[in-house]
C-alpha cells in the first residue's frame, strides 16, 4: 500500500537499460522507415483522433506521433525520437523519417564501435564535431533552387505526386519569394489553390447591406480610407470627425473595428438610403494575435492604430489618422486589402519584416512559426492557400499530410538551396570519409560511426524498392550521380529532378545525432513502477 505522495520507481542500469532503449528505437524506426522513398509503403494507424478511428498515411511524423509502447523504457526512447522528428518537422517541414532512420543507424553503429578502451564521452563529443564538418560539406554541395526545380522538390516531398508538385510550384511562383503558402481542407473532392496579393483578413462584412457587387456578394471599394481600431465604436458620434469629411468629399471608408449593432445598422442604413460608401468588418483573430495583426494592417495602409491596450481614445481620431488602400474586396468570410505603395514607407515595412524574421528564428512552436510567416507574407508578398480535396475523409487526410510536408519542403529549399536527393548527398560524403593516422582512437571511432550511418537513408530507400545498395552502387559514380528508383535508371540526380532541400537534410542529421548521443550516453534509467494485469 502506497503512502500519500509516494510513487515507487523502477531502475534500469548500463547495458540492460540501454538495450531496452535501443529496442524501442528499433521498433519506431521499423514502423516509420517503410514510408521512405518513392516505393515507400503506407501505414494503417488505429487512432481516436481521426474519423472512423483510423488513418492511412505515408507521412513519417504522423506515424511517429501515433506510436506509444507498453514497456516504459522502450517508450522513453520512442518519446525522445518523436521529439527530435517533430523538431525536424517544425524547423524544416520535412525529413522526419530520415531523422529517425539516421538516429537508429547512429545508435546501432555506436553500440558496435564504442569499446571499453574508448572514452565514451570523448567519442560522443567527436561525433557532434564531425556532424558540423558534414554540414559544412552539405553547404558546399548545395545549389540555389530555380523555378524549374520547385516542382521537383514539391513532387518528391509529396511522395512523387506530380499533380501536387505542379500545384505547389504554381502557387509559389504567384506569391513570390516572400509569399506564404498554407494548406487547408477543401469542401469538395477537388484539390485547387487561390492566391491574393496584399493583406488577407479572415473577417467579412458585418451586414449584407454593405454589399455593392451583388453578382459576387462582395463590397468592393477602390481608393478607400481605412480606420483601424480594437476599441469598440458604440456610437456613431465617436467617429464623427472622420465620417464628416468622408461624406462631404464622397470618399470611401473601410472600418476595421468592433462596432455595436446600433452603429452597424446606422451605417448600413445610410449606405442604402444616402449612398454612403462605407463597410465595417470585425478585427481578425483573438488575443495577442489580434493586436499583432491589427498593427500589421495599420502599418500596411499607413493608418494610426487606435488600441485600448495602449490607452488610446477613439474620440480623438482625425482624418490624418486614417490609412489608404488601393482597393478592398470584402466578402462574406474574408477581406483582401490591396496596398497603396505611395502611402506606405518601404523602410518601415522592411524594419517590421526584419523584426519578424528574428522572432521566427527564435520561435520553437510550429504554429507560432506559421503565424509569423503569414505576417511576413502579408507585409511583403502574396498569400496562397491550397485547398486539399478527397472522395473520403481518409483520402483527404492522407493527401493533406503529404501536401503540407511538400509545402514546407519547398519553403526550406528556397531558404538554403537543394542537394542531390534519394539520400545520395549523405552517401557521397560517407564515401569521401577518411581519417588521419594521427587522430585519437576516440575520433577514429566517431568517424566510423558517422560515416557508416550516413548511408542509412539511401539503403532504406532501396530496401523499400526491393533492392540492395551494394548491388545498385557496385560501380564507382561521379558525385551527384545515382539511381532513380522510380524510373529504374542512373544519372545526375539533380538534373533528373531528384533533389532534397539542404535545410531538411541538415536538420535531420543534427537532430539524429542529438538523439544518438542522448541514448548512447545513458547509463541509468528511472521509470514509474507499473503493475500489469496478466489475466
Amino acid at each position: 500500500m502506497n503512502q500519500s505522495g509516494y510513487t515507487p520507481k523502477e531502475l534500469h542500469f548500463s547495458d540492460e537499460g540501454r538495450e531496452k532503449l535501443f529496442k524501442g528505437l528499433e521498433k519506431i524506426t521499423n514502423a516509420v522507415k517503410s514510408t521512405l522513398g518513392p516505393q515507400g509503403n503506407t501505414v494503417l494507424i488505429e487512432s481516436q483522433e481521426h474519423t472512423q478511428g483510423m488513418t492511412v498515411t505515408k507521412d513519417g511524423v504522423t506515424v511517429a506521433k501515433s506510436i506509444a509502447l507498453l514497456d516504459p523504457v522502450e517508450n522513453l526512447a520512442v518519446r525522445i525520437v518523436k521529439e527530435a522528428s517533430e523538431k525536424t518537422a517544425v524547423s524544416a517541414g520535412d525529413g522526419t523519417t530520415t531523422a529517425i532512420v539516421l538516429s537508429n543507424a547512429l545508435v546501432r553503429a555506436g553500440e558496435k564501435v564504442i569499446e571499453s578502451k574508448h572514452n565514451k564521452t570523448a567519442v560522443l563529443r567527436e561525433m557532434v564535431d564531425l556532424t558540423n564538418v558534414v554540414v559544412g560539406k552539405l553547404k558546399k554541395m548545395s545549389k540555389p533552387v530555380t523555378d524549374k526545380k520547385l516542382a521537383s522538390v514539391a513532387t518528391i516531398s509529396a511522395n512523387n505526386d506530380p499533380a501536387v508538385g505542379k500545384i505547389i510550384a504554381d502557387v509559389y511562383k504567384e506569391v513570390g519569394s516572400n509569399g506564404i503558402v498554407t494548406v487547408e481542407r477543401s469542401q469538395t473532392a477537388e484539390t485547387y489553390y487561390e492566391t491574393t496579393k496584399g493583406i488577407k483578413v479572415d473577417r467579412g462584412y458585418t451586414s449584407n447591406l454593405f454589399i455593392n457587387n451583388h453578382k459576387k456578394d462582395e463590397c468592393i471599394l477602390e481608393d478607400t480610407y481605412v480606420l483601424v481600431s480594437d476599441a469598440e465604436i458604440s456610437n456613431v458620434l465617436q467617429i464623427e470627425s472622420v465620417l464628416k469629411p468622408i461624406i462631404t468629399n464622397n470618399s470611401k471608408l473601410l472600418i476595421i473595428a468592433p462596432c455595436s449593432t446600433n452603429v452597424v445598422n446606422t451605417l448600413a442604413a445610410n449606405v442604402m438610403k444616402n449612398g454612403l460608401k462605407v463597410c465595417v468588418i470585425q478585427p481578425p483573430n483573438f488575443g495577442y494575435k489580434q493586436h499583432e495583426l491589427m498593427n500589421d494592417i495599420a502599418l500596411s495602409v499607413g493608418a494610426t492604430y487606435y488600441s485600448e491596450k495602449t490607452g488610446d481614445d477613439l474620440s480623438l481620431i482625425t482624418p490624418d489618422d486614417l490609412g489608404k488602400a488601393k482597393k478592398v474586396i470584402v466578402g462574406r468570410n474574408q477581406t483582401i486589402v490591396i496596398k497603396d505603395d505611395e502611402v506606405v514607407s518601404e523602410e518601415s515595412i522592411q524594419e517590421r519584416v526584419s523584426q519578424l524574421q528574428d522572432a521566427h528564428e527564435l520561435s520553437m512552436s510550429k504554429d507560432e512559426k506559421e503565424f509569423i510567416l503569414s505576417r511576413i507574407a502579408s507585409l511583403t508578398g502574396g498569400i496562397g492557400v491550397i485547398y486539399v480535396g478527397g472522395k473520403t475523409d481518409l483520402e483527404q487526410k492522407e493527401l493533406h499530410d503529404r501536401v503540407d510536408d511538400a509545402v514546407c519542403a519547398v519553403r526550406s529549399a528556397t531558404v538554403e538551396g537543394i542537394l542531390p536527393g534519394a539520400g545520395l548527398a549523405l552517401a557521397n560524403i560517407a564515401d569521401s570519409c577518411d581519417w588521419n593516422s594521427n587522430w585519437s582512437d576516440e575520433k577514429k571511432a566517431a568517424c566510423e560511426i558517422i560515416c557508416h550511418s550516413l548511408k542509412a537513408p539511401i539503403k532504406t530507400i532501396l530496401e523499400n524498392a526491393g533492392l540492395k545498395y551494394d548491388e545498385v552502387y557496385k560501380d564507382d559514380f561521379k558525385k551527384g550521380y545515382g539511381y532513380d528508383v522510380k524510373n529504374d535508371k542512373y544519372g545526375n540526380l539533380m538534373t533528373m529532378g531528384i533533389i532534397d532541400p539542404m535545410k531538411v537534410t541538415k536538420n535531420a542529421l543534427q537532430n539524429a545525432v542529438s538523439v544518438a548521443v542522448t541514448l548512447l550516453s545513458t547509463n541509468a534509467i528511472v521509470t514509474m513502477a507499473r503493475s500489469y494485469d496478466t489475466n
